[in-house]
């Protein structure tokens, strides 16, 4: 949910350098089933317009009729929506609509947190009845530090209080420079992940060939930087050329991604990593039991942009541990 909320926070400085005022919308309970869950967030703005979602699109309309009255009066307020009758979700979400006005420090300490990578908490007070209430309101807490959305925000200890543990952006940096790394590096982005492209220098590309990418590396392997890679950071190598995804992969060998995949078939992995071992054969079984090849779910895939779905689709299914699986298949809630 970081991806979206970076992007709430970019169109507020829009808005803001239009003169604008916003509300942040965010769901803080939810009883029964529901789109989405509670803590996702969308921003309305006083001339209607709207970034994100908190639900397929079936509340929007809603809320953004509800927010007039926090525009006009600037005091936040608390909507419940009972999709049980209207929608197919039944379930009732409790909403929290509140005057978004952070300052200077806000923009500061955030944008601190995403290039550190740090995680931070959202803290949300509310009431699980309708109305307004100026105690009700979000702070943010990065590295211990609390900035509310708006000053003053004097909340009642009495109020119900959601608290979210919000996680750096989830990144994937790929490793190629061919037609289908442009597909994975679009679909990604549109996922609302941080995309690296890393390509050879001999391959005179750069980062406009790759729509989507955030960041691109001419690098040769053996200049390859590796310190930001972490645990919210998966990883793809699909050069095409067996020397260079044998010589990247030996490039990473101390780095522990949440995923590590290799384009190509069983016996080309099994090649790469017989040569890989022989160069390191102190290398632990966890690192090579953790690599993915041939990359992607078994979905059918034969263009690049179903190439790109399949590969998606196994970083998801690995991150999330969870087993792919049809959802007609599953018993009980699809979230869970």
């Amino acid at each position: 949910m970081t991806h979206e909320l970076k992007k709430i926070i970019q169109a507020f400085k829009t808005a803001k350098s239009k003169k604008l005022k916003t509300v942040l919308v965010t769901v803080v309970a939810l009883e029964g089933s529901s789109y989405r869950r509670p803590g996702v967030r969308m921003l309305i703005r006083d001339d209607g317009r709207t970034v994100g979602a908190v639900s397929g699109g079936c509340v929007e309309k809603e809320i953004v009729l509800q927010a007039q009255s926090v525009f006009d009066s600037g005091i936040p307020k608390m909507m419940t929506y009972d999709g049980r009758y209207r929608l197919g979700c039944e379930g009732i979400l409790y909403i929290l609509i509140e005057p978004f006005e952070p300052e200077t420090e806000f923009f500061t300490a955030f944008d601190g947190m995403l290039q550190k990578r740090h995680p931070f908490e959202i803290t949300s007070y509310y009431s699980m009845t309708e109305g307004s209430d100026q105690a009700y309101g979000s702070i943010f807490r990065f590295d211990g530090k609390e900035i509310p959305v708006r000053s003053p925000l004097k909340t009642d200890s009495a109020a119900e209080c959601f608290e979210q543990q919000m996680q750096p952006c989830f990144k994937l940096v790929i490793v190629g420079a061919e037609h289908d790394a442009v597909q994975l590096c679009l679909f990604a982005s549109l996922a609302g992940w941080e995309v690296t492209i890393v390509a050879a220098a001999a391959e005179e590309k750069q980062i406009t060939d790759f729509p989507g990418a955030e960041k691109f590396m001419a690098v040769e392997p053996e200049m390859m930087t590796t310190e930001d890679i972490d645990e919210q950071t998966a990883l793809m190598i699909m050069t095409h050329s067996y020397v260079r995804d044998l010589k990247y992969l030996l490039a990473l060998k101390d780095t522990r991604p949440t995923y590590l995949g290799i384009l190509g078939p069983s016996r080309r992995r099994e090649r790469v990593l017989g040569d890989f071992i022989e160069h390191h054969p102190e290398i632990s079984d966890a690192f090579i039991d953790s690599i993915h090849g041939p990359a992607g779910l078994n979905i059918g895939a034969e263009t690049a942009q179903e190439i790109g779905l399949a590969i998606i689709s196994e970083i998801l299914s690995v991150t999330r541990d969870k087993k792919p699986m049809m959802l007609k298949n599953k018993s009980g809630k699809i979230h869970s």
